[in-house]
C-alpha cells in the first residue's frame, strides 16, 4: 500500500515522507508533529512496468530536505524509490539533502563472503552518487559502516530507550541477567549489564552459529588439486578446522529473568533456540530486546508458540502486522531522538547531546 500525504509547506524545513505501512505513517507524522513541520507534497507510485516514478510538487530550491524512508518487505522498491527521490531533490537545487533511514537495509551484508560482495559499501555509494549529503540512522548492524561513506553519518542509539523500558516495565528487573545468544552479541549484552549493574550470561556451543564463523572465501581457498607446492621446500601449515562444544551458558541464569539483546531479529530460530537452552537452566521469565524488528516469515508465529515471554523492538522497522498475529511482541518509540536530531541539523547545533556516555565499544 502506497502511503502518499499532501500537505503545505510551513517554516523553513522540509520534511518528505514515504512508505508502505499506512499506521506507520501516522508515527511518522507525529515525529512531523514534534519539529513544527508539514510533510511536503510529492507523489511517489510505479508505472505498469513497475518502474518508480517521484514527482515533487512544490519548489525545494535553496531548502533543507529531510527524506524519512521506512523499510517494506520489498526492499529493493524502498531503495529505488529513496534513490529516486533523492536525485528528484538534487536536481530540484535543494540546500541539503539528509536522508533519515532508522533501519539500514543490506547492513548484515558488510564483510565479504566468498565470492560476494560488500553491497551495504555498494548501497552507500548510490546513495552519495545520488546526492545524499548527510544521513541520519540507528544501531548499525556494524559501526564501520559509517566509513562506506564520503559524507556525515550519525549512527544514533536506541539503547537508551530499552534501557528505560527495563527499569519501567519489568518490575523484578534486579533479579535479571543480560544475555548474549551467541559470543558476538556479547558486547551489546556487556554495554546493557554495566549501565542496569545486573550480571551477564553468555550462549556458546554448536547450536549457535555467529555470523563471524561463516565460511570467509578470503580465509578459505577452494579446494585445488592436490599438487605440490611452488618450491619444494615449501609447505604451507594448515587452519584447523573449527569445531563448536556442545552447548553450554556461560554464567547463571537459575531462577532469574533472562533478557536476551541484540541489534537485530529477523529469522528467530536463534531466538528459540537461546530461549529453550536458557529455560533448561532455570530461567523463568526470558525478554528479547532488540533495535531492528524485521520479524519476516513465520516469526510472530513461532515467537506466540516458544518459551519467550516477551519481545521488545524499537518502531524503526514497521511491524503493527506482526504485533496484530503475536501480542508478545511490544514497541518502544524513538521518534523523539530522530526529531532533537533533524532539529539540531537544521539549525547547525552540535550532535554530541544525542551521543552522550556512549563509549566506543558501544
Amino acid at each position: 500500500m502506497y502511503c502518499v500525504v499532501n500537505a503545505e509547506r510551513t517554516g523553513v524545513s522540509l520534511v518528505y515522507l514515504t512508505c508502505y505501512i499506512a499506521s506507520y505513517c501516522f508515527e511518522l507524522m507525529f515525529l512531523c508533529r514534534r519539529l513544527g513541520v508539514e510533510l511536503g507534497k510529492v507523489q511517489v507510485y510505479q508505472e505498469a512496468n513497475r518502474e518508480t516514478r517521484v514527482q515533487i510538487e512544490e519548489s525545494v530550491r535553496s531548502e533543507d530536505v529531510f527524506i524519512i524512508q521506512t523499510v517494506s518487505k520489498d526492499v529493493n522498491t524502498t531503495i529505488m524509490e529513496l534513490l529516486i527521490m533523492v536525485y528528484a531533490c538534487r536536481t530540484s537545487c535543494a540546500r541539503n539533502i539528509i536522508g533519515v533511514i532508522p533501519y539500514f537495509p543490506y547492513s548484515k551484508q558488510c564483510k565479504m563472503r566468498k565470492r560476494g560482495s560488500i553491497v551495504s559499501k555498494l548501497l552507500a555509494s548510490m546513495m552519495c552518487k545520488a546526492g545524499l549529503t548527510h544521513l541520519i540512522t540507528m544501531d548499525l548492524h556494524q559501526k564501520e559502516i559509517q566509513g562506506f561513506f564520503n559524507i556525515p553519518v550519525d549512527n544514533l542509539r536506541a539503547s537508551p530507550f530499552l534501557l528505560q523500558y527495563i527499569q519501567e516495565e519489568i518490575p523484578d528487573y534486579r533479579n535479571a541477567v543480560i544475555v548474549a545468544k551467541s559470543p558476538a552479541s556479547a558486547k551489546r549484552a556487556q554495554s546493557f549489564a554495566e549501565r542496569l549493574r545486573l550480571g551477564i550470561a553468555v550462549i556458546h556451543g554448536e547450536a549457535q552459529d555467529a555470523e563471524s564463523d561463516l565460511v570467509d572465501g578470503r580465509h578459505s581457498p577452494p579446494a585445488v588439486k592436490n599438487i605440490g607446492a611452488i618450491h619444494p621446500s615449501l609447505e604451507i601449515p594448515l587452519l584447523i578446522p573449527k569445531e563448536k562444544p556442545p552447548i553450554t551458558v556461560v554464567g547463571d541464569v537459575g531462577g532469574r529473568i533472562a533478557i536476551i539483546v541484540d541489534d537485530i531479529i529477523d529469522d528467530v530460530d536463534s531466538f528459540l533456540a537461546a530461549a529453550e537452552t536458557l529455560k533448561e537452566r532455570g530461567a523463568y521469565k526470558i525478554f528479547v530486546m532488540a533495535t531492528h524488528g524485521i520479524l519476516s516469515s513465520d516469526a510472530p508465529r513461532l515467537i506466540e508458540e516458544s518459551a519467550i515471554d516477551e519481545v521488545v523492538v524499537t518502531n524503526t522497522i514497521p511491524h503493527e502486522i506482526q504485533k496484530l498475529q503475536c501480542p508478545k511482541i511490544k514497541t518502544v518509540d524513538i521518534s523523539m531522538i530522530l526529531s532533537e536530531a533533524i532539529h539540531r541539523i537544521h539549525n547547525g547545533e552540535s550532535m554530541s547531546y544525542l551521543f552522550r556516555n556512549i563509549g566506543m565499544d558501544d
